[in-house]
């Protein structure tokens, strides 16, 4: 089972108003850097064996402060990078909410097209690709950190809710929020989704069972709790 904690970047100046995209020099802002930090100090009782951010200032930022003290250093993987808005790249979202393409990204996703950009489903796709590279590379008792943006997040979190990218915009990834799955050779467990506060403890990956048996109530570790079990203890 390889877990997998998906960390959107904290606050910038831009986060909310404007579609910040691809713009170089976007940092986290004051509120962005506190959110980094308490993001860094809840995160801590975890052992992470590696943490993988998108290129861009605000996620390599986010990410630098949870990888302080700790023995991993931070990577970066274009395929974790936001999706190329193209020539909607730093405009109001006030502003675009008047396109006629605005309502094709809130109601059929999977068929935006962004004008001089990205396709979202090649983005779904790149960013799929990379979660599925990356826990082959790290293997199956990982539990690794990707910083990246919210319609990245909420694309790959789709894919492990074997839904339709146009259900996407029914998912949320707020500002330094955690959203962890396991991937299990079944299928993947979607843990928690746009948490921003709590406990983590219970993120630790479960002691392996001598001959993969579980004891009934996951017995091969991709079972689903039938009856909705009794959670980690």
């Amino acid at each position: 089972m390889t877990t997998v904690l998906l960390v959107r970047h904290g606050l910038t100046s831009m986060t909310g108003p404007v579609l910040a995209g691809w713009t170089p020099g976007v940092h986290l802002d004051e509120r962005g850097r506190e959110q980094a930090r308490a993001t860094a100090e809840r995160l801590a009782p975890l052992e992470l064996d590696a943490i993988v951010s998108s290129p861009l200032e605000r996620c390599r930022e986010t990410a630098e402060a949870i990888a302080q003290g700790r023995a991993v250093s931070v990577q970066t993987d274009d395929r974790f990078g936001e999706c190329g808005y193209g020539d909607w790249t730093g405009r109001p979202l006030e502003e675009l909410a008047k396109e006629p393409l605005w309502r094709v990204v809130q109601a059929h996703p999977s068929a935006a097209v962004f004008p001089g950009g990205e396709a979202l489903a090649d983005v779904q796709s790149r960013a799929v690709r990379a979660v599925r590279d990356w826990n082959e590379r790290l293997g199956e008792k990982a539990t690794y950190l990707v910083c990246s943006h919210g319609d990245v997040i909420k694309a790959i979190v789709a894919d492990a809710l074997g839904l339709h990218l146009d259900q996407f915009q029914r998912i949320t990834a707020d500002p330094a929020s955690v959203t962890v799955i396991r991937y299990t050779p079944l299928r993947p467990f979607l843990l928690r989704s746009n948490d921003i506060g709590g406990d983590v403890t219970n993120l630790v990956p479960p002691p392996e069972v001598p001959g993969g048996e579980g004891g009934g109530e996951n017995s091969t570790g991709s079972d689903a709790a039938v009856g909705g079990g009794a959670g980690t203890t």
